[in-house]
C-alpha cells in the first residue's frame, strides 16, 4: 500500500502523522511511504530521518494526496486538504465531526473513507487512540490555566499552589475521565485545592480511592456545578460523549456568579466545548474574556508539546495502520470491531451514529460498507 504523510497545516500544529520509527515499521512490511518535505520538523525529525527510515519525500502536499492510498494525519483535514481527497482513498486521523458540519460535508463530497482516531474503541468501551492525547491535554490544562491566572494574562493573579500563609487556588474539574484524572493529578501535585465532579458513582469511587484526601469528589448536578464554580479560580472542562457534541455544563448566565478573573479551560473544545461561551482558539491567541472570565479554548493543545504527543499517539495508532495496510481497510475492520467503530464516513455516507444524530444525517451501519 502507498501511505501518505502530509505536513500538518492547522495553526501552530507541530505534530506529524508518522514518526520515522513508524515509517520504518511500515516499510519493513513492504509498504511505500511518501512524506511531505518538512512534515516532521516539529518533532525534530528532518527529511533525512525519514529517508533513512525508508520513506520517499514529496515536495508538496498535493503530491502526497495524489499518490497515497491511505493518508495518515493528526488533525482533521483543513478545507484545502479536503479538496485534495479522492473517492475510495482512506483517511486515518482525528476528525471530531459532530461540531463541524463544514468538514463533514466536505468529507462526504470527497467520497473518502474516513476513520477517526477518537471513535476507535477498546476493552470496556475505552477510547485507546484518544487516551494519550487526553492525558497530554489534561496535564497541559493545568499549565495553561495556571498561566492564564496570572495578572499579566488577564487572570486573578493567583498562584495555583499558594504559599505558606496564603491559600492555594481552588480548581474545579468537570468530568472524571482520562482528561479529568490527569488534570486533577497535576493540580494536586502543584498544591491546589481540587474538586472533581462526575455523574458516574463508579468513577467517583475510583477517584476517591486514587486521591484519598488530596482531592474532593462530588456528584455532578447543575446546582452543584454552579456552587463550586462560584468559588473557583480555575475550572477545567473535561467531559466527553464519544463521537458526539459535548454537553454544555456552564451557561453564560453562570459566569455572573464567578469571580472576576477566574479561568475556564475547555478541553472539550474539539467536540464543541462544554461551556456555552466557548469557541475555538489557537496557540497564537489562546485566550479571550467573556463577562470578566478568561477562556482558554485551544483546539489542539497537545500540538504545543509535539514530540511527546506524536510519539504517544503513534504508540496506539501504528498497530491499526499496519493492519489496514497489510490486510486492506475492509478486511481489517471485519476482523476488528473496535477499529470498525472508528469508521465515520464511507462513500458519501455517515457511518458513526453519534455524528449522524448531531448533524442530522441518515446513519449507515458500517456493516454496509464492509458488505459492499
Amino acid at each position: 500500500m502507498q501511505i501518505g504523510v502530509p505536513r500538518e497545516i492547522k495553526n501552530h500544529e507541530y505534530r506529524v502523522g508518522l514518526t520515522p520509527e513508524s515509517v520504518s515499521e511500515l516499510a519493513n512490511h513492504g509498504h511505500a511511504v511518501l512524506v511531505e518535505t518538512g512534515a516532521g520538523l516539529g518533532i525534530g525529525a528532518d527529511d533525512d530521518s525519514y529517508r533513512a527510515a525508508g520513506a520517499d519525500i514529496a515536495g508538496a502536499a498535493a503530491d502526497v494526496f495524489a499518490a497515497a492510498d491511505m493518508i495518515v494525519k493528526v488533525k482533521e483535514p483543513q478545507p484545502q486538504e479536503c479538496a485534495m481527497l479522492s473517492p475510495g482513498q482512506l483517511l486515518y486521523t482525528y476528525l471530531h465531526l459532530a461540531p463541524d458540519p463544514e468538514q463533514t460535508a466536505a468529507l462526504i463530497a470527497s467520497g473518502v473513507t474516513a476513520i477517526a482516531y477518537e471513535t476507535v474503541t477498546g476493552p470496556g468501551g475505552s477510547l485507546p487512540l484518544l487516551k494519550p492525547m487526553s492525558q497530554v491535554a489534561g496535564r497541559m490544562s493545568i499549565q495553561a490555566g495556571a498561566t492564564a491566572l496570572e495578572k499579566a494574562h488577564g487572570g486573578r493573579g493567583v498562584l495555583l499552589g499558594g504559599v505558606p500563609g496564603v491559600a492555594p487556588a481552588k480548581v474545579v474539574v468537570l468530568g472524571g475521565g482520562v482528561v479529568g484524572l490527569n488534570a486533577a493529578q497535576m493540580a494536586v501535585g502543584l498544591g491546589a485545592d481540587v474538586a472533581i465532579l462526575d455523574r458516574s458513582t463508579d468513577v467517583l469511587e475510583r477517584l476517591a480511592i486514587h486521591f484519598e484526601s488530596r482531592a474532593k469528589t462530588a456528584y455532578s448536578t447543575g446546582t452543584r456545578v454552579r456552587e463550586l464554580i462560584s468559588d473557583a479560580d480555575l475550572v477545567i472542562g473535561a467531559v466527553l460523549i464519544p463521537g458526539a457534541a459535548a454537553p454544555k455544563l456552564v451557561s453564560r448566565a453562570d459566569l455572573s456568579g464567578m469571580k472576576t478573573g477566574a479561568v475556564l479551560v475547555d478541553v472539550a473544545i474539539d467536540q464543541g466545548g462544554c461551556f456555552e461561551t466557548s469557541h475555538p482558539t489557537t496557540h497564537a491567541d489562546p485566550t479571550y474574556e467573556v463577562d470578566g472570565i478568561v477562556h482558554y479554548c485551544v483546539a489542539n493543545m497537545p500540538g504545543a508539546v509535539a514530540r511527546t504527543s506524536t510519539y504517544a499517539l503513534n504508540n496506539v495508532t501504528l498497530p491499526h495502520a499496519l493492519r489496514m495496510a497489510d490486510l486492506g481497510w475492509k478486511e481489517a475492520l471485519r476482523r476488528d470491531p473496535d477499529l470498525r467503530a472508528g469508521l465515520n464516513v464511507w462513500d458519501g455516507r455517515i457511518t458513526c451514529a453519534a455524528v449522524a444524530e448531531a448533524l442530522g444525517y441518515d446513519y449507515t451501519d458500517p456493516e454496509a460498507a464492509l458488505a459492499a
